[in-house]
């Protein structure tokens, strides 16, 4: 198992220290992300496809031992980041969980200057509106503002999705500067075909990028889902680089191919003016 490295002079905080009763080989006393990876780590386990664990899941999906995983289990539990179900003894997330995002989202600029863009595209267009911004080689739901329809309206915040199926993620791959979106295809390795429209070979998602950077907006059609159809445009902060997109989506029959370019032009001028607010003089 590696060791991690990290500055000296970081102390572990005593919930880390008394889940793990001491500081565990593997982890150099030096490690100033060494709690983030301890808690992170169990943490990043639980998802919207696997909202509850119980400690042998959870010592499994993390390949740590039983008195470990419990141990962290019951720390997490302790400061309220995680929470246990009194019938099945399951584990999910807690409120302290909730309370932490919660204040992430109020802190991020990003959402603030979004956000009366995305009601605004939402009540106009009668569609679901979404900021999303990278993590790792997905996109995560930060914000919405969802469809008067009932079709195509369920609330999805905090859903992650692979960047190269959806607009938001095309947007902002195409907005990244070339050496950038090269390291993040050589770090991709190989994509996951969510449909037989999903574009997954190099070349063709390199063309439909640059295509994508010309246009100024990302379509999809089918390819994260079928019968899903989106546009999305970058967000750019005052560097110019790309820290999110916003996007506009919903049933491909509604979606033709006639709106989805007035949409486009739209989700683009509101990213324009999002980026604007961020400092973007571009």
């Amino acid at each position: 198992r590696a060791v991690l490295k990290a500055p000296p002079g970081f102390v572990y905080p005593d919930w880390v220290l008394n889940a793990l009763g001491g500081i565990p080989a593997c982890i150099d006393p030096t490690v100033a992300t060494a709690a983030k990876t301890i808690a992170g780590t169990m943490l990043d386990l639980f998802t919207d496809q696997r909202p509850t664990l119980s400690a042998a899941d959870a010592a499994a999906a993390a390949r740590l031992n039983r008195t470990t995983t419990y141990r962290l289990l019951s720390a997490l539990e302790d400061v309220g980041l995680l929470a246990r179900d009194p019938g099945d003894e399951h584990y999910r997330l807690g409120p302290g969980a909730i309370a932490l995002g919660a204040r992430a989202m109020r802190a991020n600029p990003l959402q603030h200057a979004a956000q009366a863009e995305l009601q605004a595209l939402a009540t106009q267009s009668g569609e679901t509106a979404t900021l999303e911004i990278p993590v790792g080689v997905e996109m995560l739901i930060a914000a919405e503002a969802v469809s008067a329809h009932l079709l195509g309206s369920a609330p999805s915040l905090g859903t992650r999705w692979p960047m190269h199926a959806t607009s938001t993620g095309k947007a902002y791959l195409a907005a990244l500067p070339d050496d950038a979106r090269t390291a993040w295809l050589d770090a991709a390795g190989r994509l996951k075909a969510w449909t037989p429209r999903t574009l997954t070979g190099r070349e063709a998602l390199t063309r439909s990028l640059d295509q994508i950077r010309r246009a100024g907006y990302a379509t999809v059609r089918d390819e994260l889902e079928r019968g899903f159809t989106a546009c999305g445009a970058a967000v750019r902060d005052h560097r110019g680089l790309p820290v999110g997109a916003l996007s506009l989506g919903g049933p491909s029959a509604r979606l033709t191919t006639t709106r989805l370019r007035a949409l486009g032009a739209a989700v683009a001028a509101a990213a324009r003016r999002v980026s604007a607010a961020l400092g973007y003089t571009g």
